[in-house]
């Protein structure tokens, strides 16, 4: 086990499926299979089974009886077919011998039994389970607002994710957009809301809520997957705050004109990091412990309070301050701008967490 016990064993995914069922809010909005496609594998499957049963009735029609004429023709064959597996059974063809009942009990109900399966399962694919779903997308479009979406569940993605919730995020508010089910049952168990989709896909965008959402998070993987998602993003919403991750140094100028507002290189991060573990000792661990939930310390960034105006930065209480951001412009609590606080500056502090006072 490791991260404070998060790690979990895999479970199979027939139990997982189970367990995320029961309230899982995932909305399975990609067929994994063309309609089209589903409906004549099905159709195929019928016309064998009525095929079958035809033919069985067709060679032990000998044990059938016609109540009209007493002849058993391959018409009336096909006629005793339909109205026996849609168990109509007008009675004016009926089996007489011992094994022809012996069949129709023991061969052709359970056929019976497996064409209604066929019928009330496409029935609900097809027709039911749409009215579910544009009823369930309904409710999650009007309930989402400043919410935040996650494009992509893979390693950055749930940690993400994680850390957004230990900082104080509700996860009603996350929406995880993965094409993959397995990822959507994590996001499930998580507790968040999962979109199964590409989210290259407008369709997949908008029924996220973009439009009301506080922020965006790119990170599928793949630069080239990065850019798609955040020119599809920015198309439907061209407000909201996009933070994109990049792994090659020379697609971050794609990924910033695609309209990220922020870029992120968890690689190159991981780097100074490492190169920093092995010329000091403690910058490192302290550097984690800023940017992580679970750190001594952490950086907080808020509008300065009226009583503070006018003030210098050793007079805040709350915290350390140690930037600015006044106009736009970046001041550090070394410049002599930084002399005196004044109104509408947004502050950067060092706070203590309560592992700290603990």
């Amino acid at each position: 086990m490791s991260a404070g016990g998060r790690d979990r064993l895999r479970l199979p995914r027939w139990w997982r499926r189970r367990r995320a069922g029961r309230g899982a809010r995932i909305l399975f909005t990609k067929a994994e299979a063309a309609p089209q496609q589903k409906l004549v594998t099905r159709l195929g499957i019928v016309a064998l089974l009525l095929a079958a049963v035809v033919a069985l009735f067709w060679f032990d029609r000998s044990g059938l009886r016609d109540a009209r004429d007493g002849e058993i023709s391959f018409g009336d064959v096909i006629y005793f077919t339909m109205v026996t597996i849609t168990t109509v059974g007008y009675g004016d063809i009926v089996p007489v011998s011992d094994r022809a009942r012996l069949l129709d009990a023991f061969l052709v109900t359970p056929v019976r039994v497996f064409l209604l399966l066929i019928f009330l399962g496409t029935a609900y694919e097809f027709v039911i389970q749409k009215v579910l779903e544009d009823y369930r997308m309904g409710r999650l479009q009007r309930r989402l607002r400043d919410h935040i979406v996650i494009c992509g569940y893979g390693h950055s993605g749930r940690i993400a994710a994680r850390e957004l919730v230990a900082k104080g995020c509700d996860p009603d508010c996350i929406v995880v957009i993965d094409p993959s089910e397995d990822a959507l049952y994590d996001v499930a168990d998580a507790g968040y809301v999962g979109l199964r989709g590409d989210a290259t896909h407008e369709g997949i965008i908008r029924a996220s809520g973009i439009e009301r959402a506080r922020a965006a998070i790119v990170s599928p993987g793949r630069d080239d997957t990065n850019v798609l998602i955040v020119l599809t993003i920015r198309s439907v919403s061209p407000t909201v705050k996009i933070i994109a991750s990049v792994k090659e140094d020379e697609n971050f100028k794609l990924i910033q004109q695609s309209g990220a507002n922020m870029i992120l290189s968890p690689a190159k991060v991981s780097g100074y990091l490492l190169a920093e573990a092995v010329l000091h000792r403690h910058t490192s661990d302290y550097v984690c412990d800023l940017a992580t939930s679970h750190g001594r310390v952490k950086l907080n960034e808020r509008p300065a309070r009226p009583e503070e105006v006018g003030r210098g930065l050793r007079d805040v209480t709350d915290g350390l301050v140690v930037g600015i951001q006044r106009d736009g412009k970046e001041i550090g609590f070394w410049h002599a701008e930084a002399g005196e606080i004044q109104a509408g500056d947004v502050l950067l502090l060092i706070e203590p967490t309560d592992r700290a006072h603990a």
